[in-house]
């Protein structure tokens, strides 16, 4: 078939055909209900440790539904995040937007410890972030949904790459509008998955330039509402201390629409957040709509999650036997006990 063609087309045509098997042998179709023969308690084991970390810590809620987008966005879900660093590789946990910020690692060890009792070697540690993200919302009052399941883990992370890719506080709402359709995510998406932080804290260091030197202006976001700035004034003083945390909404342990309403009354505490409201008329528009109608908030906001879960990065993987290093490493325990 390929015999008429000039050579460098048909060597051009036979790299693209390995290439497209590769991808095929490496992607992986993923499915609702993926675990119900091989471990049929998988999910009931999950979301019981979430809740027991709950009781002991409620900021781990949102702590552990950051790690699914903190971990898809960098080569897709895989589990990259949870690595930790070797002599030959820098992982992602200490990338500019993880390191002080990012924890409740340990909630994610205790599930894997206790899925490997009940089915050795089945459940991946991507897979768990993705159960335990959403039912650590559902736990706070939000939306449940039916999660697809069958991801494999990464054999490496990037610490370089996590550097490029996630955002900062400091975004501009156009900013994330181009980052996320990076991932085919629309603006709707982006404004509903910033939802997200309708739960938990982020530290003064998040803000200080907020409040004291906007845009290099050496002046205050204008966008702050008055008596808030004067709250975050005193919770964030210039100098003090910027591991200091603030909620990030009214309700920080309740999963609902108050974050958009807040954004709307001038009282974001990111300015990624606020910018959302206050500077693009596309996101407005979406922050106005969730602030008003709950109920579309949390249909949005599932919709955004299972895109976000659905990416990936078509490398080879396993299932993990510690999440924090690969099976063949010589810096894990062979015999799949958390260090």
């Amino acid at each position: 078939m390929m015999s008429g063609l000039p050579l460098a087309l048909r060597i051009l045509l036979l790299f693209l055909l390995h290439m497209m098997m590769m991808i095929s042998a490496t992607t992986v179709k993923l499915r609702p209900g993926f675990y119900s023969q091989t471990c049929p308690g998988a999910e009931s084991v999950v979301r019981e440790v979430i809740k027991k970390s709950m009781k002991k810590d409620p900021r781990n809620a949102a702590s552990v539904m950051r790690l699914q987008f903190h971990d898809c966005f960098v080569n897709g879900c895989d589990a990259s995040l949870l690595l930790d660093d070797t002599p030959t590789m820098l992982g992602e946990k200490l990338s500019l937007s993880n390191i002080n910020s990012l924890r409740s690692y340990e909630v994610i060890d205790e599930i894997k410890e206790e899925l490997e009792k009940l089915c050795r070697g089945i459940v991946s540690c991507a897979d768990i972030i993705i159960m335990a993200s959403r039912d650590a919302v559902v736990l706070s009052g939000g939306p449940n949904w039916e999660v697809k399941l069958g991801r494999k883990d990464s054999l490496t992370a990037s610490q370089e790459d996590s550097n490029k890719i996630m955002p900062s506080p400091r975004f501009t709402a156009i900013a994330q509008i181009e980052l996320f359709s990076q991932f085919n995510l629309s603006v709707k998406d982006l404004v509903a998955l910033s939802g997200s932080h309708s739960i938990g804290k982020a530290r003064c260091f998040s803000i200080v330039f907020r409040l004291y030197n906007q845009s290099g202006t050496g002046k205050p976001d204008p966008a702050m509402e008055p008596k808030f700035r004067e709250k975050l004034d005193k919770l964030c003083p210039l100098g003090g201390d910027g591991n200091v945390t603030g909620d990030l909404d009214a309700t920080p342990r309740i999963f609902d629409n108050q974050y958009f309403k807040d954004l709307v009354s001038g009282r974001g505490f990111l300015n990624s957040d606020q910018t959302l409201y206050s500077s693009n008329e596309r996101t407005r528009k979406y922050v106005q709509y969730f602030s008003s109608d709950q109920r579309a908030f949390f249909k949005a906001f599932v919709e955004g999650m299972v895109k976000m879960g659905d990416l990936q990065s078509g490398r080879p993987g396993e299932i993990r036997r510690n999440c924090r290093v690969s099976n063949n490493s010589t810096y894990g325990n062979l015999d799949g006990v958390l260090r």
